[in-house]
């Protein structure tokens, strides 16, 4: 099987320097063909992105301009309603039968599998590559519902799963990274001071264009009140 493609999806609010050697780490270790970034349109799980969904997947673009073997899927974004995974990977598994698709998730992610939708199906069109978090411990009895299947799918073998197109879970250990985009939005609503103590955590390109477009900033202050107004 020639094509074997890695799904790393995430709200990318903002993007940093933590995904980007996460994907090019798995796409080395794996190994894939490409890593796919697929930045979220209206995630099911968690909050609304801070940043628009055009300027989150700018700042992917920017970030992975002239990484080989890193491209960028914007799908999501342009697909109405919730963000479910199951359905990005239907919809990648209709443009390639035969080709491995290997969803990326965190730990934590993974043992919040059951609450996904039709989290089942995920199984019959993807491989699972599950990645470690700090301060995350792959407790399975956390997630009961997951005990079967992580007894018949789970293999310690990263590369030989990628021979066939999807049904395999494997723990793929990486370097840490602890980067945080919640923390890195907080500097920034920090004004300049903050620019300055995220530098080197995201892109210098994407950097600027939260800059250039003051994006994470704080709403500006009312304006005083005209003499008159109620």
């Amino acid at each position: 099987m020639s094509t074997r493609i890695g799904i790393l999806g995430g709200t990318f609010d903002p993007i940093h320097c933590g995904h980007l050697e996460l994907a090019r780490e798995l796409g080395g270790l794996l190994p894939l063909s490409a890593v796919r970034l697929v930045p979220s349109g209206n995630p099911p799980h968690r909050g609304a992105p801070v940043a628009s969904g055009a300027d989150r997947l700018a700042m992917v673009e920017l970030a992975v301009a002239g990484i080989p073997g890193l491209e960028v899927d914007a799908r999501e974004l342009r697909r109405s309603g919730p963000s479910y995974t199951v359905v990005t990977l239907e919809e990648l598994r209709k443009e390639d039968r035969g080709r491995a698709l290997a969803l990326i998730v965190g730990a934590d992610a993974f043992l919040g599998l059951p609450a996904w939708h039709r989290w089942r199906e995920v199984f019959d069109l993807a491989h699972l590559v599950v990645v470690a978090r700090p301060g995350v411990t792959l407790d399975l009895a956390r997630a009961p519902a997951l005990l079967p299947e992580w007894e018949r799918r789970r293999t310690g073998d990263a590369r030989s799963l990628l021979a066939t197109p999807a049904g395999s879970i494997v723990v793929q250990p990486v370097t840490a990274h602890d980067i945080s985009a919640a923390a890195i939005r907080r500097e920034l609503a920090r004004g300049t001071a903050g620019v300055d103590a995220v530098r080197g955590l995201l892109p210098s390109s994407v950097l600027a264009y939260i800059e250039r477009n003051q994006l994470y900033r704080p709403p500006p202050c009312p304006s005083e009140r005209s003499p008159g107004s109620p």
